[in-house]
């Protein structure tokens, strides 16, 4: 479980920049694959705004070119995978719905990229979600945005923080999904295939190597290399962190110290208090994630709905515009906002 990846380039992240890397292999680019989207009816300006707790988050704001900005317009919060900045997948959803008449921000968790925030790669659950509403703090102070029409989007482990977020903040008015992962779920499920105590007790004792000075050991997300022996999920994440398709300036990796904060989280509890606002879960229909998707859809309150991409996994509505449907987000924000 552990990987002390020790070498104090790698712990600032990769030499790639927040762009494609040709020095890496191509990737799979069927199906539309775009992360690096850039659109020309679209205005895109880098942003910064404070969470709750003064820590700094980095986004990027996206606006249509032909916005009015006499009048006021609803907005979206856009999440990342976990591990993940917003130069992954983030940035092109803000995009496409940017193209769709809507205000997005696209940012990265604190710990991670450009925001805010000591121990790099450190997983906070309660300050992931809390980022949420840190964006609609800085959604609703500009003068053409709507504070009474803002939604969130939350791709993978970030639908589960918005989804937490979302049970305490009023003003995220709409709330979709995308490949939705439930990431105490996910820590739980590894505690108790290593055995109940063993992740638990791994996580303290590196504690103490790292208040003795020790090096930071990391944990889990996206395998450095595969090979024929390499398993589907191994496989479908490298495809898009470890290839021109995705890679950016992250390690995907969290520390394990941190790490075993997940298993304090869940998000999907008191799902049903989001109500009366409405909830969308997409998945694709051969998503190893799906089984998320169906459980929040089934204990939360009307109206709530569930859509299943066909013929798509976990990763492809990462990226993969001939799969995504950005029409049906369209669809859901413009109608609940």
């Amino acid at each position: 479980m552990t990987k002390p990846l020790n070498n104090p380039e790698y712990l600032a992240g990769r030499a790639n920049v927040a762009n494609r890397n040709p020095e890496l292999t191509t990737g799979d680019t069927s199906h539309g694959a775009d992360n690096w989207y850039t659109s020309t009816v679209v205005v895109k300006q880098a942003v910064s705004f404070p969470n709750v707790y003064g820590m700094q988050l980095a986004g990027n704001l996206f606006t249509p070119k032909n916005l009015d900005k006499n009048i006021t317009h609803a907005a979206l919060i856009v999440g990342a995978p976990n591990g993940a900045v917003k130069e992954q997948s983030a940035n092109l959803y803000a995009t496409k719905l940017a193209e769709a008449g809507f205000v997005t921000l696209a940012f990265d968790q604190v710990f991670w990229g450009a925001s805010d925030g000591r121990l790099r790669n450190a997983m906070a659950p309660d300050l992931y979600s809390e980022s949420f509403s840190a964006g609609a703090d800085y959604l609703g102070q500009l003068a053409f945005v709507d504070a009474e029409r803002i939604g969130v989007l939350g791709i993978c482990a970030s639908g589960s923080f918005a989804i937490n977020e979302a049970k305490i903040d009023t003003r995220l008015k709409a709330i979709a999904t995308v490949s939705l992962t439930d990431m105490g779920a996910v820590a739980r499920g590894m505690r108790d295939m290593l055995g109940t105590h063993a992740m638990v007790d791994q996580a303290s004792t590196q504690r103490n190597v790292e208040a003795a000075g020790g090096a930071i050991a990391y944990t889990s997300g996206t395998p450095e290399t595969i090979d024929a022996h390499s398993d589907a999920f191994a496989t479908e994440f490298y495809d898009f962190y470890r290839t021109q398709r995705g890679a950016a300036d992250t390690t995907t990796h969290p520390t394990l110290t941190t790490f075993a904060k997940l298993l304090n989280f869940y998000s999907l509890s008191d799902i049903e208090t989001i109500a009366p606002r409405p909830l969308l879960f997409i998945a694709g229909d051969h998503a190893m994630s799906l089984n998320f998707s169906e459980e929040a859809y089934a204990k939360a309150a009307e109206p709530k709905e569930l859509y299943k991409v066909a013929g798509a996994g976990h990763v492809d509505l990462y990226d993969r515009t001939e799969l995504i449907p950005f029409g049906k987000l369209s669809s859901f924000f413009s109608e609940n906002l």
